[in-house]
C-alpha cells in the first residue's frame, strides 16, 4: 500500500505574517508544500491529505489542491477549535486550536495506510521522502519513525529558533527536548539560552522538524489520549496538544518505539521576512542544477 502524505497547512506564521503556506517561493510562483508534493510522489506516496481551516477552504483548495488531482489523491481534513469530543466544550476566551495532535486526528476517517506528518511551510528535501517511504516497508505495526537534520542545517541567520534536540538509544528515539533562542554567536558558535544562560552545542545535534512517519495504528489510541488531555487542560486558553509530545508519553510508557533516520539535507523555511529572499536563491539554484527540473 502506497504511503500517504499528511500536510498540516490550518496554521500562519506569527512571526512572519500572513498566509506563508501559499507563499510564492520556486522561480515559477511555486510555494514549498508544492516541492513536498513533488518530491512524495517521486518517493512513491499514493495521497496527501490537507489540514486546513474552513474559512480559507475556497482559496487553498484553487490555488493548491486543484494543481495535483492528476497526479495523486487529494483530500481535505479540518481542524476546529469547537471539534471536541463529547462532554467537551470550548472554555470562554479560547481562540486557537488545540496543536498538532488535534490536526492529526482530524485526519482519522481518511488515512488508512502509513502516512508521513510535515509541516505545509518547511522544505525537507527529496531524501527525506524517499527514507522514511524505504523504512515504511519494514516498520512494524506498533512502532514509528521520524526524520531527523543536523542542527546547523536548520538555523536561520535572521533569529533565533526553538528546536526539538533528540537523543537516541541504539537508533531509537529516546528524548526530545525543546531548546529555545539558539542561534549562532559571533563567533559562529551556535548556543541555546536556559535560565538567562548560554549554553555551547556542536551543530551536530539531531532535531526534530515535524517529519514524522506513523502506522494508521495511531489513531487507535489518539481519541483516548485527546480526551486524556482535555481533562487536564481543557480548560486553559493557550495549552496546545503536540506530536511531540504524545510520542514521548508513548515512548515513556511502552507503547511505541521510535526510529531515528537521518537525513544530511539542508531544511529550510521562511521563520523570519528576511529568510525569504535566501530561500528563493536556494530554490532557483535547485532548478538550474536540476535537482528539479525547470517546472515542477
Amino acid at each position: 500500500m502506497k504511503p500517504a502524505l499528511m500536510i498540516m497547512a490550518a496554521g500562519m506564521g506569527s512571526r512572519y505574517g500572513g498566509l506563508k503556506q501559499i507563499d510564492p517561493l520556486g522561480p515559477n510562483g511555486e510555494c514549498l508544500l508544492e516541492y513536498s508534493i513533488y518530491d512524495a510522489i517521486r518517493a512513491g506516496f499514493g495521497k496527501v491529505v490537507f489540514v486546513i481551516r474552513r474559512d480559507f477552504e475556497t482559496e487553498f483548495k484553487e490555488q493548491i489542491g486543484r494543481r495535483f488531482e492528476d497526479q495523486i489523491v487529494v483530500q481535505y481534513a479540518f481542524q476546529s477549535i469547537d471539534d471536541l469530543p463529547a462532554g467537551f466544550s470550548v472554555p470562554a476566551g479560547r481562540t486557537k486550536p488545540w496543536g498538532t495532535g488535534q490536526a492529526v486526528l482530524a485526519c482519522k476517517r481518511f488515512i488508512h495506510e502509513p502516512f508521513v506528518v510535515q509541516n505545509a511551510d518547511d522544505f525537507y528535501g527529496a531524501e527525506a521522502y524517499r527514507v522514511i517511504a524505504e523504512a515504511f516497508k519494514t516498520l512494524p505495526p506498533d512502532e514509528s519513525c521520524m526524520v531527523g537534520y543536523r542542527l546547523r542545517n536548520t538555523l536561520s541567520p535572521h533569529g533565533s529558533v526553538s528546536r526539538g534536540i533528540c537523543e537516541t538509544v541504539d537508533g531509537k528515539l529516546s528524548t526530545v527536548t525543546e531548546r529555545l533562542s539558539i542561534a549562532a554567536n559571533e563567533s559562529g558558535i551556535i548556543q541555546y539560552v536556559e535560565n538567562g544562560n548560554a549554553v555551547n552545542m556542536t551543530g551536530d545535534e539531531i532535531c526534530s522538524m515535524n517529519f514524522w512517519g506513523f502506522q494508521p495504528s495511531l489513531f487507535d489510541t489518539l481519541e483516548e489520549k485527546f480526551i486524556a488531555f482535555l481533562r487536564e487542560k481543557g480548560q486553559e486558553l493557550k495549552s496546545e496538544w503536540y506530536i511531540p509530545n504524545i510520542i514521548q508519553q508513548a515512548i515513556d510508557t511502552g507503547e511505541t518505539c521510535v526510529n531515528v533516520l537521518s537525513s544530511n539535507s539542508r531544511w529550510f523555511g521562511v521563520t523570519y521576512p528576511e529568510d525569504r529572499a535566501a530561500v528563493v536563491a536556494s530554490l532557483k539554484k535547485m532548478h538550474d542544477d536540476g535537482t528539479y527540473p525547470p517546472k515542477l
